[in-house]
């Protein structure tokens, strides 16, 4: 990529640096581990423990001598139990094992990498899946080890922890074929998760609307889907008035990033996914104050990071349905050329959109992704972005919201997000609310009042699906984390990557 060298750190800089991370990394399924010889050549090993029942052996401890350490067993929890010459033990709480899903399999595995931060090839010990299906719990594991330990270090001298070389999983009770094939799973998930987080995490002045369709590109010819660019002059003919509008104060042209994913054989459906792509998002004219959430603003574009991250796992998970995706593309920034309040742009499609609120972007780059979409002639439309500060004060930073004109669609997310520990929350398209964007000049304004945000900005999309079923993920309050919790390491989440695959991968058009 070329950049202005004032801000080139260096040649070699990646916007995807876990591709090599994951590329390196080896993760299987044993019998035994070390290959048989207990465990000598691992940095460490991890046991998992339930809150009660007799003890996994080689602890070398029991409960009540655990209890004395503050060990007792509840999720999340680990303790470490050096051994003299030989790897460390650390014990990892399962809480009660009647209870164990997934999400608990995925917390313990990061738990376990967290404890041990400079180790480099692990074992983790599960004496018990519950009632887990094998291959799920396999995966579920492998993506709680390799996102737990993931960190963002492209831009440090040195990397703060040393990246995973081998990890081993020891599974009571799993058919060896079921596990592998979970973990293959996993190791997918994961890294099109980490993909997402390492786009959301990169500084603006490193990743451009070019640079990051160069990325898609680089992306599409490793991973087996089509890319094609759209730059300024060609938005301009296709009537793309929402994404120009924002782009008009900016240094940087937009890109429109189309992606195609053909699986073999015949299709079961066509889904569209539209992602928010706002590079940098300063609120224009309406500024932001300076605060955190402005430092947050370089992951503005999430929505755009996790439908790029979710088509690099669909060729390999054998995703059954074609699917596209629009990235919508550009910064939001104020200048002499900036886009006004009061202005009215014209959407893909005629509609007219008058400006009340510069900072009300997203919703105006994406106009014109939905437009396409539903052009394109899709079976159903998801489209996902950090929209709304309403969605973020309503549910906090665990559950993004979802809204849509097709109830099983929004099931379907709302399933997916339960099976990914990427939850999300239904709020109501309510209707009556549409009269809060109308406009005396425009054919609808781009804000409503001050309630109800969430609900109002969605109602706003929804003016562009026509008769698409289509279904809208507000993540604007699960886009990053404050600090290290369970699979979310501290920065971006990648958020949206991973329910994306569990949607499309088995995408069936049944309404």
């Amino acid at each position: 990529m070329t950049r202005n060298p004032v801000k080139l750190i260096s040649e070699g800089f990646s916007p995807v640096p876990s591709l090599e991370a994951y590329d390196a990394v080896e993760v299987s399924a044993v019998d035994e581990f070390g290959g048989g010889t207990g465990g000598a050549g691992l940095d460490a090993i991890g046991v998992l423990v339930f809150d009660e029942g007799p003890l996994p052996e080689g602890i070398g401890l029991d409960r009540e001598a655990l209890a004395r350490a503050g060990f007792e067993a509840k999720p999340g929890q680990a303790l470490m139990l050096p051994q003299p010459g030989h790897s460390l033990i650390i014990v990892v709480g399962g809480g009660p094992e009647a209870e164990a899903t997934e999400a608990t399999l995925r917390d313990a595995g990061a738990a376990f990498v967290r404890a041990v931060k400079k180790a480099t090839t692990v074992g983790l010990r599960v004496p018990s899946i519950g009632s887990t299906d094998g291959a799920a719990a396999a995966r579920a594991l492998t993506e709680g080890v390799l996102l737990g330990r993931y960190r963002y270090d492209a831009l440090k001298a040195e990397a703060r922890e040393p990246a995973l070389e081998r990890v081993e999983f020891l599974l009571d009770g799993v058919d060896a074929g079921a596990a592998s094939a979970g973990i293959a799973e996993g190791v997918v998930t994961a890294r099109a998760t980490a993909i997402a987080r390492d786009l959301a995490n990169t500084p603006p002045s490193h990743l451009t609307a070019s640079d990051l369709a160069e990325v898609a590109e680089l992306l599409g010819g490793r991973f087996g889907f089509d890319v094609e660019v759209f730059d300024k002059e060609q938005l301009i003919e296709l009537g793309c008035g929402g994404i120009l509008g924002v782009n008009a104060a900016s240094a940087e042209e937009p890109r429109m990033v189309v992606l195609n994913f053909l699986p073999e054989g015949t299709s079961t459906g066509h889904l569209g996914l539209v992602g928010k792509g706002i590079m940098y998002d300063s609120g224009g004219i309406s500024l932001k104050p300076s605060d955190p959430m402005h430092l947050l603003m370089k992951m503005d574009m999430g929505g755009a990071a996790a439908v790029l991250g979710a088509f690099t796992g669909l060729r390999d998970l054998g995703a059954t349905a074609r699917v596209t995706g629009w990235l919508m593309c550009t910064d939001n920034m104020p200048s002499g050329s900036a886009y006004k309040l009061g202005d009215v742009l014209t959407a893909r499609g005629g509609t007219t959109v008058e400006v009340k609120n510069t900072d009300a972007e997203g919703r105006l780059v994406m106009m014109d992704g939905l437009v396409l979409a539903t052009e394109e002639g899709v079976d159903a439309i998801v489209d996902i972005a950090t929209l709304t500060g309403s969605a973020l004060r309503a549910l906090g930073e665990t559950h993004s919201v979802v809204l849509g004109t097709s109830q099983p669609l929004v099931d379907r997310l709302v399933e997916a997000g339960d099976a990914t520990d990427e939850a999300t929350w239904q709020f109501p398209l309510v209707r009556k609310y549409r009269k809060l964007m109308d406009s005396d000049v425009a054919d609808i304004a781009n804000l409503g009042g001050v309630n109800a945000g969430a609900t109002t900005a969605a109602l706003f999309l929804a003016e562009f699906v026509g008769e698409t079923p289509w279904a809208h993920l507000d993540i604007a309050g699960t886009m990053s984390a404050d600090s290290d919790d369970s699979w979310r390491s501290k920065g971006a989440t990648g958020y949206g990557a991973r329910l994306l695959v569990e949607v499309a991968k088995g995408f069936t058009p049944v309404w």
